[in-house]
């Protein structure tokens, strides 16, 4: 079925070629980099002498870097060295790779899954073993990989109900790919469950957990949390609101004004999930009259009128959780599928998420059920819960104490996925 596959990709090319170009006029992020869509200038370095290995990790945006972060700091601690190269497909996971990961990983975006694209990157990159992070099944890299016999490991795998019934539709075409992929690290026995219905081998698939448990902060980032906070004013109340999207930032704003009337010196950060929104959202509050300040022009005291501080710098949202009291996970108040919470979990700040969490269901249920976090359903109710848990030191020590704990006792799926690159090499 990879023939019928490759008919569909060729005749859905021209609405991909248009799509990119509209955001390539509106981004130079997209622009400058065009031709490493199709495999060429992908500017990394040839194969060096030695026993050194090549790994490829793909992490297509954000989220995905996150989790690939501590996988490649850990392949990179190797004894006999490892040569990291890392893609990602947006302009806001390039720039997280370049902010979190040493100058000696190599970076360039990922060529789309067109044979004549894929060749060139592998000719390029000449991976040794394939690390996919996540849900990202591109059959035409992992038949090409096979080919090659170079492994292909899906890591920290997740599959919400949601992406199965779709997923499912194509199964004829998706099992014989999932059967060339050599390991899958899946977040857990459901998501086994349902690989191995679309076709995986259940020889191949490994419960693991989520490498996203490895989330934790560095002596430096404390240091930066306890700055940030001082400038905040070390007694002023503060809620963050982190990766918010489009029609999310009305309700919070709302929820914010509802909240000011019994906290009336509640300071919000307010971080969107995408760059290009940042003066939109900027726009928004100061329509609604609040002060608003930037991160990128403020960064250091804030003046104690400043009613929302706006997040537009990128790679900051940790410290951001961090410096505050409650945070808010964002994509969960609209049909998003929510964001991750364990951000907030391992920084012992109590979290709020809204209704719609089908992308880290698993994880959402967990933290209610061991009283780390509190799921609301509007505006009115986060408003509610805001108030509640600025208005009680010790509840929100317990949430913050309850999501510590949960994120400690889930920690371990890193030294399983790092087991199984080591032994596909």
């Amino acid at each position: 079925m990879l023939w019928f596959y490759r008919i569909v990709l060729y005749a859905a090319a021209p609405v991909v070629f248009v799509r990119f170009v509209w955001r390539a006029v509106y981004s130079r992020q997209y622009r400058d980099r065009l031709p490493q869509r199709l495999g060429f200038r992908l500017g990394l370095s040839p194969p060096k002498g030695g026993n050194m290995r090549r790994i490829w990790i793909h992490a297509v945006s954000v989220g995905e870097v996150n989790a690939a972060v501590p996988l490649a700091r850990c392949l990179l601690e190797e004894p006999d060295g490892i040569h990291l190269v890392v893609t990602t497909m947006t302009p806001t996971g390039s720039l997280k790779v370049g902010q979190v990961l040493p100058e000696q990983v190599e970076h360039c975006y990922l060529p789309y899954d067109y044979p004549g694209a894929v060749r060139r990157f592998l000719d390029c990159a000449r991976p040794d073993v394939a690390v996919i992070m996540e849900t990202e099944i591109w059959p035409n890299y992992i038949d090409a990989c096979s080919r090659r016999n170079i492994p292909v490991i899906l890591a920290n795998v997740r599959l919400s109900a949601r992406s199965f019934r779709g997923y499912r539709r194509f199964r004829c075409l998706l099992r014989p790919v999932l059967q060339r992929v050599d390991r899958i690290a899946v977040q857990s026995d459901v998501e086994a469950d349902r690989l191995v219905r679309l076709g995986a081998r259940s020889s191949s698939v490994q419960v693991t957990g989520s490498i996203k448990f490895e989330v934790g902060l560095s002596a430096d980032s404390w240091q930066a949390i306890r700055s940030v906070r001082h400038g905040f004013g070390p007694d002023r109340p503060v809620w963050v609101a982190g990766s918010t999207h489009a029609e999310e930032e009305g309700q919070v704003l709302t929820a914010f004004s509802m909240a000011r009337k019994t906290v009336p010196d509640l300071l919000l950060i307010l971080v969107p999930r995408h760059p290009e929104r940042f003066e939109d959202v900027y726009r928004l509050c100061t329509r609604q009259g609040l002060s608003t300040l930037r991160r990128s022009v403020h960064s250091t005291d804030l003046p104690g009128h400043t009613d929302v501080y706006l997040g537009d710098t990128m790679g900051e949202l940790p410290i951001l959780i961090g410096a505050a009291d409650v945070a808010f996970v964002g994509g969960s108040l609209v049909r998003s599928g929510g964001h991750n919470v364990l951000e907030a979990c391992a920084a012992g700040v109590a979290v709020l998420f809204g209704p719609h969490m089908f992308n880290f269901q698993e994880i959402s249920d967990q933290v209610l059920s061991r009283g780390a976090g509190i799921q609301v359903m509007d505006s009115d109710e986060l408003g509610q819960a805001v108030v509640r848990l600025m208005q009680d030191s010790g509840l929100r020590e317990q949430y913050g104490a309850a999501g510590r704990q949960f994120v400690e006792e889930n920690r371990g799926a890193l030294k399983q996925v790092r087991e199984i690159v080591s032994n596909c090499l």
